[in-house]
This record gives C-alpha cells, sequence and structure tokens, in this order.
C-alpha cells in the first residue's frame, strides 16, 4: 500500500544523515530529562555506523556500537529516585553532556481532546497555574504528526513545571503529576502526546492493526479511502467544497453569525488523527521505549459510534503498546467518559453507555484501572472544565496499586450479581469499601427496569445493604434486566461512601446498537 507523508515532516523527524560524523540524541533524551526509578532505562541515539559510543552517569558506563542504520542503545542499571542534579555524558563521534537530570516517576499522558485539554481550560486555572512553581516536576509535549511513516524524533523539549509552562500543559496529566510529586516526594516527569478528536485506531501500529482480522472491515474501509483520497477527482471535489465554504463564511461574517469550518484537504485527512498507524507512527514511536512507569489515557468520545468495536480494539491497543515497549505489563489507567449531551427522558439505549461498557469490559487486562467520572461531565460541552477531579480519581489507581499507599480506595462500585423475586430484583456490588450511599438526593437514581418486552421503564431502587440494592417498577410483573445510568447523559445518584460513584452497568446481554449488522 502506498504510504502517505504529510509535506510539513521534514527529514529531521527520520533517520539521521548518516553521512556526516555527528552524534544525535533524540528530543526526549535531553536537559531536565527525567529518568525511571528502579528499572533499567533505555538511552539511544545515532551516529556513524560502526562508531563506539559510551555512556556515563554517574558512576555507570556503558557502551554499544552504532548499527549499519547507525542506531545505538543502551541500558543504564536501575537507580533509586534522586533530586539531586546530575549529568549523562555521551561520546562517540563527539560528545554530547544532558544537564539537570532527576530521578522518579515518568508517566505517558495520552488520549484525545479531553487528555489534551490544558491547564489554561481548566475551571480554576488562574489559581492552580499560580500555585505550580514546581522545579522538579517536567513536562515535555510531542507535536501532533500524522503519518504512515515511523518517526524517530520530535521537536519537543523537558520543562520545569512553573506558572508559565504549565498553562499550555495537559490538565489531567499535570494534576495527575502534581499529585505523585506532592504525595511521593520524588521527581516527576510527564510526556504529553494527546491529540484532540483522534480514533483509538491511529493509536495502534498500522502492521499490527491490519495482521488481526477482528479489524478486518476497518482496515478495508480505510484502504478504500485512502485510495479515493489520493485521486484527481478528491482534489476536485475538495475545491468545489472550499468554494462553498468560502461563499458561507463570508455571509456568516456579515451576519455575525458563527463561522463554518474550513473543510479538510485530502492531505489533511491522509495525515490526521483517525488514519489506523497515523498517530503510533507520529507521536508515540519516538518515545517508544523511554522508561516510564505507565500511562494515563482519556479516548473514547471518537469510536463512540463504533462501541461495540472499542470492546476488541481498545485493549488490543493497550496489549501492542506493552509489547513494544519491551517493558511488560506496565499500569495503564484510563478514563471513563463523562455524562455529555441532553438528559433523557425514555429510558434506552445509547452509544456513549455501550462505549463506557466496552471500557469496563478493558479491567480484565492486568495492571489497568478505570476512573468513572459520570457525576463530572457537562451535558452541554464534551469538554467538561472540571480536569482536577477526573486526575485525583485517576491518581487513586496509582497510589494504591504501584506505590502502596494506605487506605486509598481507586475502584468505583462494580455490578456483580442479581436474584429476581417476584417483581423485584436484588443487585449486589463489589468494590464498595464501606458501603453505598446516594448523592444530592436520599432518592436512589439512575435505573432502569425490564420484562421479557425488553420495553425499557425507569425503576425505584433503595439502598438495602452495605453492597446491596433492590430494583421494581410497579409496571413490570416480571422483571428480566436492569440498567444503570445507561444513558450519554444519565441522571444517577449512588457512590460509595469513599465517594466514588457507582459504575454504569446492564445486566442484560442484549445485541448491542452499535454491534456491526
Amino acid at each position: 500500500m502506498k504510504r502517505y507523508l504529510p509535506i510539513f515532516l521534514t527529514l529531521s523527524f527520520l533517520i539521521p544523515n548518516l553521512l556526516r560524523a555527528e552524534l544525535k540524541l533524540p528530543a526526549i533524551i535531553a536537559d531536565h530529562m527525567v529518568l525511571q526509578q528502579k528499572q533499567e532505562n533505555p538511552i539511544w541515539g545515532w551516529d556513524t555506523p560502526g562508531t563506539e559510543v559510551t555512556v556515563t552517569f554517574g558512576d555507570q558506563v556503558k557502551k554499544a556500537k552504532a548499527g549499519d542504520d547507525g542506531k545505538w542503545t543502551v541500558k543504564l542499571d536501575p537507580v533509586d529516585a534522586s533530586a539531586d542534579p546530575a549529568t549523562l555524558k555521551v561520546d562517540g563521534s563527539s560528545s554530547r553532556v544532558i544537564k539537570d537530570v532527576l530521578v522518579g516517576e515518568v508517566w505517558m499522558c495520552s488520549g484525545q481532546s479531553n487528555m489534551g485539554w490544558t491547564v489554561a481550560g481548566d475551571w480554576k486555572w488562574q489559581v492552580e497555574s499560580l500555585a505550580s512553581n514546581h522545579p522538579n516536576l517536567r513536562l515535555i509535549t510531542v507535536p501532533r504528526v500524522g503519518t504512515q511513516e515511523l518517526q524517530n524524533d520530535f521537536n519537543g523539549k523537558w520543562e520545569a513545571a512553573t506558572p508559565e509552562t504549565v498553562k499550555s500543559f495537559s490538565a489531567v496529566g499535570f494534576f495527575y503529576g502534581r499529585y505523585l510529586h506532592e504525595i511521593l516526594g520524588v521527581p516527576v516527569g510527564l510526556i504529553n502526546n494527546a491529540w484532540g478528536g483522534s480514533a483509538a485506531e491511529a493509536w495502534v501500529k498500522r502492521d499490527s492493526i491490519e495482521s488481526d482480522e477482528r479489524f478486518r472491515s476497518l482496515v478495508e474501509n480505510w484502504e478504500r479511502r485512502e485510495a479515493q483520497l489520493q485521486t484527481e477527482e478528491a482534489k476536485v471535489q475538495h475545491e468545489k467544497a472550499l468554494d462553498a465554504w468560502r461563499k458561507k463564511y463570508e455571509e456568516a461574517k456579515e451576519a455575525g453569525k458563527p463561522l463554518p469550518r474550513r473543510p479538510s484537504s485530502p492531505e489533511q485527512l491522509l495525515g490526521g488523527n483517525s488514519r489506523p498507524g497515523n498517530i503510533y507512527a507520529g507521536m508515540v514511536h519516538p518515545t517508544k521505549g523511554y522508561g516510564m512507569k505507565g500511562v494515563i489515557w482519556y479516548q473514547g468520545e471518537s469510536n463512540a459510534s463504533r462501541a461495540y468495536e472499542y470492546s476488541h480494539l481498545f485493549p488490543f491497543m493497550i496489549e501492542q503498546w506493552r509489547k513494544e515497549w519491551g517493558q511488560g505489563d506496565f499500569p495503564f489507567y484510563w478514563v471513563q467518559l463523562a455524562d455529555y449531551r441532553s438528559e433523557s427522558d425514555v429510558p434506552g439505549d445509547s452509544q456513549w453507555a455501550e462505549l463506557r461498557e466496552s471500557q469496563t469490559k478493558t479491567l480484565s487486562l492486568p495492571n489497568t484501572g478505570q476512573a468513572v467520572i459520570i457525576d463530572i461531565g457537562e451535558g452541554n460541552d464534551i469538554h467538561p472544565k472540571n480536569k482536577y477531579d477526573v486526575a485525583a480519581r485517576l491518581v487513586r489507581w496509582a497510589l494504591e496499586k504501584d506505590y502502596g499507599i494506605p487506605n486509598i480506595v481507586a475502584q468505583s462500585p462494580t455490578f456483580r450479581e442479581m436474584t429476581i423475586d417476584g417483581n423485584k430484583a436484588t443487585l449486589t456490588f463489589d468494590h464498595v469499601s464501606s458501603g453505598l450511599r446516594t448523592v444530592d438526593v436520599n432518592e436512589v437514581r439512575g435505573f432502569a427496569i425490564c420484562g421479557e418486552d425488553q420495553k425499557w421503564v425507569w425503576a425505584d431502587a433503595k439502598i438495602t445493604g452495605k453492597d446491596s440494592i433492590e430494583v421494581w417498577s410497579d409496571e413490570v410483573a416480571a422483571p428480566v434486566a436492569v440498567r444503570y445510568a445507561w444513558a450519554d447523559n444519565p441522571v444517577c445518584n449512588v457512590f460509595s461512601k469513599d465517594g466514588l460513584p457507582m459504575t454504569p452497568f446492564r445486566t442484560d446481554d442484549f445485541p448491542m446498537t452499535t454491534k456491526p449488522k
């Protein structure tokens, strides 16, 4: 298949010019970097083929030889966290000294716009940025590059967290990292590579997704689209769309109305954030192998209409990243989709609810965790502005599972089983900790129930024990299934007494509306 390389990429992102005797290091290995404590840390770069390269860090001296492609790699031995600035020296055909190197905890912050949403976009951005002068909390952002060609480097640099640098950084990522920095008392490095509107398939290596039959339809659809976008007809159609847009733009401008969005060109679509493999090649691959503790993830909105497929695609992506990193099953924690759109008067189906279910199913993978935020969204905005509480729920997983902080509860209550007696269903739950409670009002809200006819009605419910809720409706004499918070923007109010909202769920196995026909 012909691969398209966006014209804005330059040869500086490719393998360095090996005709010159020049040592080159990637942007992620540079001044102010943070190394992951207590594990091996790969250090790599490029030089003239055959050149012996020596890397010195403290009392460690590691040697490697540049291969035929010029690349060399060494692995530093594990060291403990340290806030004392150190130097890392690399000697090859020339020498480089990396200054102000710290050792602590490194996390990657990935996903679409809700992960990319900056500190400056948070409700509390003014006080949060002013309070964010942390010289040992380091940030680096990977520019948005979509391509089919595997990139080896990017334009970016490590910076200390200051009131100015944090404003443009991922809010969820920054608040998450700041929690860790302040609670653990060690340096923290954050790698931000989020891209708004991105689809999950763009984050997976292209040949990996092509080789899995579960995604054959997805790949074939894109192959047809790629072929069409590279035709003369596509260029002609784009020019027509541009002409129509210019007319509407001027009309809207004159009338003081919202301006229409400029139509994307075939080149932009081919180099965009939905094409399978694009983000992996352009943004993930340049950082592949860098020593890190784990990943936090906030994405799914762009895949909601294909929620059934996401139940396979999302865990597949996690497994592929772990395979590519060669660092075992590193922690991978994500944010479940928030509540969004209008509240529904009638219970029924929901693509967003199905996407949330697919996210929850992914907890079957080891070392994963999900932050439920069904109470934090905004019905009229797909980008809820409260990212602080999102990060607070995410970081619970790391504190409990990775850092052994006592008395931390990370997981929201989850459905365990249902029993039916007459017209009442009794539901029991796991991860309730000290028990269940309602928030805002005493009445339990958010449950729907149905009989064999699969016609859903709102249900009455009451908490009957530490881990149990009774559900019924006078309209359903013989219930067969119950759903909770099953809507784009559900009205629901059951929490654990630790302040974590119950995970949306369904007891039925009725066909998903997003399952391909």
